[in-house]
């Protein structure tokens, strides 16, 4: 992967030709990034020196602060990943391979280096350590990270993870700005230890008692602001738009219907993935590729579980295991398009007994549907496609009688603060589970329909 290095400068002609020279050794395909904040020590005529073709120097008109500099570096990086390097020799470049492993791996969509994991470090300014620990306690309140050290200077991110994230920050509270953001986007957080040399007042340290007061009024800002996704983000959702009660409840539901080989159509889209995974063996399959890309990044050190690229609505089926399925599960994906492919080709891949399951929207879709409007499934007409295929009906009941899916939906459609009205609506689950658990319903916005393949 090419690394692009970003490196706010301002007032370092001391330390500045080090720096680049420690980043110029590391064994990567890389570029360099120097965005000068308006210094007037002399740096400007040291960065006039660089003529290296790696290293590109941008000049900010006057000092606007290390946030500031950043976004405009962020915006000029073309690497695979970005990765924020301060001028002060503060940082050691060795630790590189520490932090850009998770992402190289897939691990990760952001490395946070920790100066408090027991790597070697300069003691001293205890008070300094002191608010570090105390800001990060505070931003965690906020994120629901667990964080050791959310001011760090050494950050790594996807290019388009960070180049996907509108920030506003001039000074340093780019720190806790970014890690409320990157935490409220869902994005995979590592943190690995690292070296540290601090410096003290006199070798230039800049960050004052000043800003930890402005971290404060940033975490607060920031951490109980809604979550803004970012604009392309490549990552597996995990939960249904409600969140993780309900995808559990939806999951509970269906669990007795599904067997040790499973193939799942639509995969990373419903929340049932994650659930899935843990079967003996899952086929995840999607035709978008981002979320492809993403099913990769997360299972690809999964040996039992396999990624493949499947249209459902085309036939036949390509690809697939010769071996028959227990189990195939379609969450939402019969509601568009012609149901017929699916539920034949399903029919085809399981294994006498097998069971195909099938969860569909009873009702139509919120404004922010697709521009083809959704199929308006009813039990007998859900029932009708199954046995039309030649499965057998086991079950179709309705399923989330109070709408919390749909208002959920719609509040994410209409921009009606999404954040805090999901999370309210997700702690509802647990007590409507148990309604629906012990009585008949008889409506739902959602069907959950179980049939099987008929043994001969």
């Amino acid at each position: 992967m090419k690394v692009s290095v970003v490196i706010p400068c301002y007032n370092e002609r001391h330390t500045i030709r080090e720096v680049v020279r420690r980043v110029q050794a590391t064994p990567y395909d890389k570029e360099i990034i120097i965005v000068d904040d308006g210094s007037r020590d002399g740096t400007r005529d040291i960065l006039a020196g660089f003529s290296d073709d790696g290293i590109s120097v941008l000049l900010q008109d006057h000092n606007q602060g290390k946030g500031a500099a950043l976004r405009r570096g962020f915006a000029a990086a073309t690497g695979d990943i970005v990765l924020v390097q301060d001028a002060d020799l503060e940082y050691d470049p060795s630790d590189y391979p520490q932090l850009l492993q998770p992402i190289e791996e897939g691990l990760a969509d952001v490395v946070y280096g920790s100066r408090f994991l027991s790597g070697p470090h300069r003691v001293h300014l205890f008070w300094h350590e002191l608010a570090n620990r105390m800001l990060t306690f505070l931003s965690n309140l906020t994120t629901g990270l667990n964080l050791t050290d959310m001011e760090t200077g050494y950050k790594a991110f996807r290019r388009d993870v960070i180049q996907g994230i509108e920030l506003e920050s001039q000074r340093f509270g780019f720190e806790p700005e970014v890690t409320a953001k990157v935490a409220k986007a869902g994005y995979r957080i590592y943190e690995v230890p690292i070296s540290y040399r601090g410096r003290d007042y006199e070798e230039g340290k800049k960050i004052t008692w000043k800003d930890g007061i402005r971290a404060l009024g940033q975490i607060a800002k920031y951490g109980f602001a809604p979550g803004q996704p970012p604009h392309r983000q490549v990552k597996v959702p995990t939960q249904p738009p409600l969140g993780r009660n309900y995808a559990r409840w939806l999951w509970e539901t269906i669990e007795p219907s599904v067997g040790g080989r499973v193939l799942e159509l639509g995969s990373g889209n419903s929340g049932l993935t994650v659930f899935l995974a843990n079967r003996e063996h899952l086929v995840a399959t999607n035709w978008d590729p981002i979320l492809l890309q993403a099913l990769h990044e997360r299972y690809r050190f999964w040996d039992d579980i396999d990624i493949l690229d499947l249209d459902p609505y085309q036939e036949p089926w390509q690809g697939l295991p010769s071996t028959p399925f227990d189990t195939v599960v379609a969450c939402h994906i019969l509601e568009y398009g012609d149901p017929g492919p699916i539920t034949r080709n399903a029919l085809g891949v399981l294994k006498p007994g097998g069971s195909f399951v099938c969860i569909v929207d009873a009702t139509p879709a919120p404004p922010s549907g697709p521009s083809e409007p959704p199929r308006h499934h009813t039990i007998t007409s859900l029932s009708a496609t199954l046995t039309d295929a030649g499965l057998q009906v086991v079950s179709c009941r309705p399923f989330d009688w109070l709408g919390l899916k749909k208002r959920a939906a719609l509040a994410s459609a209409l921009g009606t603060k999404r954040a805090s009205k999901a999370t309210f609506l997700d702690s509802l689950v647990p007590l409507q589970a148990a309604i629906e658990g012990r009585l008949t319903v008889t409506s739902g916005v959602q069907l959950i329909a179980v049939a099987r393949k008929p043994v001969l």
